[in-house]
């Protein structure tokens, strides 16, 4: 079977391998939250700091490798650099399954963050290499949804592994690359025939994209004004949903609600992120260039009404629909960034996009404390209403700025 990609055609082990990729981008501090209880109660003599830096530390050294891995692509063989972080990513997992010790884990979830840095911006990378124009745009709905289905699946794995005795068990989800390791073989091959290359000539109807002569005649490949904007929004939003994580379980929980409400909740606030990539194409048709301020105001609309109301199907609804908004941000800036750049800096202008990502929940912790003391104040809604004046003063951007390039549809 071969895959459409506006240049010609792939395989479709080729494509599964690409896909496997997007899965893997989800993983990292999945599975040592679920024993975090368990983590105090083996190692009671280290703090509670010392075993949050198990989650932490992974998205710390996530940053800097996703940059330096764009950069490595510049001049290096893709898909070795890709098998390299699958290896390391690979044997963080095998790790894991035989650390006893806290200093063993840290470490290792040092090098967790080495190979998942690598291969992140790979993932999205790797679209932007095979395809062009309305296929680039459908691949990155589905890596994106990809991505979220893997996360509600594997959070259900781990954390029903973590009731078993032995407290490794949830780990094992850090071997899943290597299945990708295999399916990157396919990788090698398909480009050794040069099917990513962007010399391929496209068959005339592939409405493929072409970087604009400012991005093909700028100093660095790269329009670093619109890289910054598309930085800019992609933090700024995964900064104001990425509350439903850390700050929704403690606002069920003064209504009364359990923890696994809580994360019912979230699960289904990952699946609406995930809906709308198997249509993106046909919601960039209908809202064509209102579909970013369509989708910040789903975004407001979610927070207004976890905000307001305390019912649980109330707060389901409005996690959907936060979901769904980001949802449909997320590919869209995926497929600016790749129009913002020359191909050969395309995996280098991702990785910095992407990057927004881990800084944006490394920072939202922070940013709340820091305007809760501001305003003195320690209100489980304090989180959705401030998040909800900053999507409101970005839906204003994007109404006073709706013919520009960050807010207009590609």
């Amino acid at each position: 079977m071969k895959i459409q990609t506006g240049r010609g055609t792939i395989s479709i082990i080729t494509l599964i391998g690409i896909w496997s990729i997007s899965a893997l981008t989800s993983l990292p501090g999945l599975a040592v939250s679920p024993i975090l209880g368990k983590l105090d109660k083996i190692f009671p003599t280290f703090s509670e700091l010392d075993i949050q830096m198990l989650t932490s530390l992974p998205s710390l050294l996530i940053i800097p490798f996703t940059l330096l891995a764009g950069k490595l692509t510049e001049k290096n063989n893709y898909v070795r650099i890709l098998q390299i972080g699958l290896v390391i990513f690979s044997i963080s997992g095998i790790l894991y399954m035989i650390s006893n010790q806290m200093w063993q884990l840290i470490i290792v979830s040092a090098i967790l963050g080495i190979g998942a840095g690598i291969i992140i911006p790979l993932s999205t990378g790797l679209i932007s290499k095979y395809f062009v124009g309305k296929y680039r745009v459908k691949q990155f709905g589905l890596s994106s949804a990809i991505t979220n289905v893997t996360l509600v699946v594997a959070t259900l794995l781990t954390g029903y592994l973590a009731e078993l005795k032995n407290w490794h068990w949830p780990f094992i989800v850090y071997l899943l690359p290597i299945v990708s390791i295999f399916l990157s073989f396919s990788l090698k091959q398909s480009m050794d025939k040069g099917e990513g290359s962007e010399t391929t000539q496209d068959n005339g109807t592939s409405n493929a994209t072409v970087a604009p002569s400012e991005v093909i005649n700028s100093k660095y490949g790269i329009n670093i004004k619109h890289l910054l904007s598309i930085m800019g929004l992609y933090g700024a939003i995964t900064y104001i949903v990425i509350i439903i994580s850390f700050n929704l379980p403690f606002l069920m929980q003064s209504y009364g609600y359990s923890s696994g409400k809580s994360g019912l909740m979230i699960s289904l606030f990952f699946l609406a992120i995930m809906a709308p990539g198997l249509f993106l194409n046909n919601i960039l048709h209908f809202l064509k260039s209102k579909t970013i301020l369509t989708s910040l105001i789903f975004i407001a609309i979610g927070l207004l009404v976890v905000w307001i109301f305390k019912a649980e199907w109330l707060i389901a609804l409005g996690c959907i629909f936060m979901g769904a908004g980001y949802g449909v941000i997320q590919p869209l800036l995926y497929d600016k960034t790749s129009s913002s750049s020359t191909p050969q800096k395309t995996t280098l202008a991702l990785g910095f996009m992407m990057a927004m990502n881990y800084l944006a929940v490394l920072l939202c912790p922070f940013i709340i404390d820091l305007f809760e003391l501001i305003f003195h104040t320690k209100s489980q809604h304090f989180p959705f209403i401030f998040n909800l004046v900053l999507t409101g003063i970005l839906i204003l951007i994007a109404i006073i700025r709706n013919k520009t390039f960050l807010f207009n549809k590609v």
